[in-house]
């Protein structure tokens, strides 16, 4: 009879009989689960179905009509005696060979005489042994027909089995098969039927939880369904495979450094890490663990490649490289684009590339609902990626070859954190540091091991080989401290704090406006900063009329908005068309399918917005995308007008570039009042100016005193709030304001013909 050995590691199951220790089997219930259980349990059940048994829930009692079939072949007849037993097998299965009766029958004897030590009489014994055998010829003749080859045939049960099935169970196991069991209701439910745990062993692995939600044999068949489809569109699965993080110690820097001889000797893996470092342990050294670790890479001849701070979005050129047509379906779609997986210089690293796709792209497919063109952007992006890096990756690759891609700041979106999910599958060690506590990573994946310390650090770049980057003080890094406590991004900020804003449109009462309008951003409601963004509650309004006639007093309620972050436009237009605009004749060039192309933009030679702060340029190319993509001002991808608006935008005046460069997203936000006081409709340029701001996070009021509608024109819907305070009047001259006020272009005429 075969023996019940005790489990080294979960693949001894796969063992062929000539590899293990003497005649021996496993017999063991799995209660609980990790990703190494999943992945084992995926690949016993495919063996099972080969050459095993899968049962799920209770095997049914024999019926009578398995029960008279049995009495009309056998007869009911039944002596406590192996040879009997042996005897009664060769003429109840036939089809198996004398090695196979003998084990089945060794075994079969070995159960009855422990119930009958266990106080069975032979009136039991008797009942037991008809319902053992109607067993075996009507679910385990198969399993039984392997016995004795070099593959050890398996069997997988998930129920909650009962002491007769725990009994038939042994039996197997004592005649050369090994055993999995899935009981239902844990190990409390087995301990009910076996209290002292006598029938089999439970498997205790550390990091063992609760089976996720859904998992059973019926979820591991659909995998396997899945797993075909796949093969049939990506070919035949990789030799090796990952084993990512079992190896590792948990100290960080040092286990990506591990030679890659000494992290496993299984030929079937290649041991990659997969590790997001959050915060420092020390900022003082911080810097200098990095610049060496990185010294000790290379001078081990790894193959390393480090970004920082944000992957570069592919280029047009990069995206037209991959392959793909329109999939009705999220499997055909995968394959399609597998098929951009190209490794000329190894094979094996190719099925590798395209079944670690082929996963996280399946994975991402219920990330995002299902959504084929979401999926599509997805892998697009991270295919362009992988062509820009695998050959600094991959060139030359043997196994068991692993590199090093090492990104600095943490991944800022979902499509990083997809490219860096299907990275952490293939040979490579992936390491995402995030020194800086105030900017989270968005990077989640089971694989995915984390190491988290207290202590934030801005780094702006990686150390390089001169390893210039200066060397903080510690009284440096205190000041840093202090000020991520005092400013939480709850109500103290520092200066120039974020980079990135959006504008709230206030709906208020006329009288409001002077109220809000002194106020900073933070103080209005509305106000709110969410990861690195603020919004920025904004007034876009019109004034339409004087309040009971009183020009006087209409004229000072204006004066006292007027302040030296305050544009005043006084009267109309403020954009002349005649004015130099170098920057139109290309504007063309500037978009495509409705995408700004910003690096020609910014490489622009009349590019007039190159010396303001980085994310002040930012900030206005996003706020322009904006204003085409809700498409506000009417014409826009209509008859030519986007590029109006271009050109608009990119050629502002001095004043509002200076209005621009000063902005605070936390604290004042810069303004603009226009009057006008005539019949005239305001024109295009102003109306996409205003717009414009109103998205910027500019305060914009309309002073109107005639209430007529010459605002509203090329606007596409009600974009601002009408206040009418009271009577229209007409041909008002505007008066000189005496605020230190920003004044608006004028033309030569308005100079030298009009006074203030």
């Amino acid at each position: 009879m075969f023996v019940q050995q005790t489990l080294g590691e979960l693949n001894d199951y796969f063992l062929k009989r000539s590899q293990r220790p003497g005649s021996g089997v496993y017999f063991y219930r799995i209660c609980g689960y990790n990703e190494s259980v999943g992945q084992f349990l995926k690949r016993y059940y495919e063996a099972a179905v080969r050459t095993g048994v899968v049962i799920e829930g209770r095997i049914p009692n024999p019926d009578e009509r398995s029960l008279g079939y049995y009495e009309e072949v056998m007869g009911l007849d039944f002596r406590m005696d192996e040879a009997f037993i042996s005897m009664s097998l060769r003429k109840w299965l036939p089809r198996i060979n004398a090695y196979q009766r003998e084990q089945t029958a060794g075994a079969l004897y070995a159960i009855l005489a422990q119930m009958r030590q266990e106080g069975k009489n032979d009136h039991m014994l008797k009942n037991a042994y008809i319902k053992f055998m109607c067993w075996l010829y009507y679910r385990f003749e198969r399993i039984v027909s392997h016995l004795g080859q070099e593959e050890i045939p398996g069997i997988l049960y998930e129920g909650q089995a009962g002491k007769y099935e725990l009994r038939m169970l042994r039996i197997l196991s004592g005649a050369g098969c090994d055993v999995v069991l899935l009981p239902q209701q844990g190990e409390e439910g087995y301990r009910r039927t076996d209290p002292a745990s006598v029938m089999c062993s439970s498997l205790e692995l550390p990091g063992m939880g609760a089976f996720p939600a859904g998992f059973s044999i019926a979820w591991l068949r659909k995998e396997a369904e899945a797993q075909k489809d796949r093969e049939r569109i990506c070919g035949a699965p990789p030799a090796l495979r990952a084993c990512t993080n079992a190896w590792i110690q948990g100290t960080g820097l040092a286990d990506i450094l591990t030679p890659i001889p000494r992290r496993g000797e299984d030929g079937r893996f290649y041991y990659n890490c997969f590790l997001r470092m959050t915060g420092v342990a020390d900022r003082l050294t911080y810097q200098e663990e990095l610049y060496r670790f990185r010294e000790e890479l290379e001078q081990g001849g790894r193959k390393v490649v480090i970004v920082e701070n944000g992957l570069i979005p592919p280029s047009n050129e990069e995206i037209s490289q991959i392959r793909r047509k329109p999939c009705e379906s999220k499997e055909r779609l995968i394959g399609e684009l597998s098929a951009n997986l190209i490794n000329a210089g190894s094979a094996e690293l190719q099925k590798i590339m395209r079944h670690a796709f082929m996963e996280a792209a399946t994975e991402e497919a219920e990330r995002t609902g299902g959504n084929l063109n979401r999926l599509t952007s997805r892998a697009v992006q991270l295919l362009c990626w992988l062509k820009r890096y695998q050959g600094q990756l991959f060139q030359g690759w043997k196994a068991p070859q692993v590199g090093c891609f090492i990104y600095l700041g943490g991944c800022r979106n979902e499509n990083e954190a997809f490219f860096f999910r299907f990275l952490g599958r293939l040979p490579v060690d992936v390491l995402i540091l995030a020194p800086d506590l105030r900017r989270q990573c968005c990077l989640q994946a089971d694989t995915l091991y984390e190491l988290r310390y207290d202590n934030s650090m801005e780094l702006k770049g990686f150390p390089g080989r001169d390893f210039q980057t200066p060397m903080a003080t510690a009284a440096y890094h205190a000041e840093r401290e202090l000020d991520s406590t005092l400013y939480d991004g709850s109500s103290i900020f520092r200066d120039q704090q974020y980079q990135k804003a959006v504008s709230l449109t206030l709906q208020s009462i006329y009288e409001e406006i002077e109220i809000l309008w002194k106020e900073e951003a933070r103080y209005r409601p509305g106000f709110a900063v969410t990861d690195d963004t603020v919004t920025i509650p904004v007034i876009f309004a019109k004034v339409s009329g004087v309040r009971n006639g009183a020009v006087k007093e209409y004229w000072s309620g204006i004066d006292r908005l007027l302040s030296p972050d305050a544009l005043l436009v006084r009267g109309t237009p403020f954009l002349r068309q005649q004015e130099p605009n170098p920057i139109r004749a290309s504007v063309t060039q500037f978009l495509k399918n409705g995408r700004l192309l910003r690096s020609k933009i910014k490489s622009h030679p009349d590019y007039a917005y190159g010396m303001l702060r980085e994310e002040i340029q930012e900030h206005i190319l996003d706020k322009l995308q904006m204003l085409l993509d809700r498409r506000l001002i009417r014409g826009t991808y209509e008859n030519g007008t986007e590029y109006t608006i271009i050109a608009t935008i990119l050629n502002l005046s001095k004043n509002m570039v200076r209005l621009f460069q000063r902005f605070d997203f936390t604290k004042k936000n810069p303004k603009m009042i226009y009057i006008h006081t005539t019949d005239t409709i305001i024109p295009l340029e102003d109306s996409i100016l205003t717009a414009f701001l109103n998205l910027a996070g500019f305060d914009v009021v309309f002073f109107i005193p005639t209430g007529y509608q010459c605002v509203e024109k090329y606007f596409n819907g009600q974009l601002l709030e009408e206040h009418r305070i009271g009577e229209f009047v007409y041909d008002l001259g505007i008066p000189g304001f005496d605020s230190g006020s920003v004044q608006a272009r004028r033309s030569w005429k308005d100079r030298v013909f009009k006074r203030g």
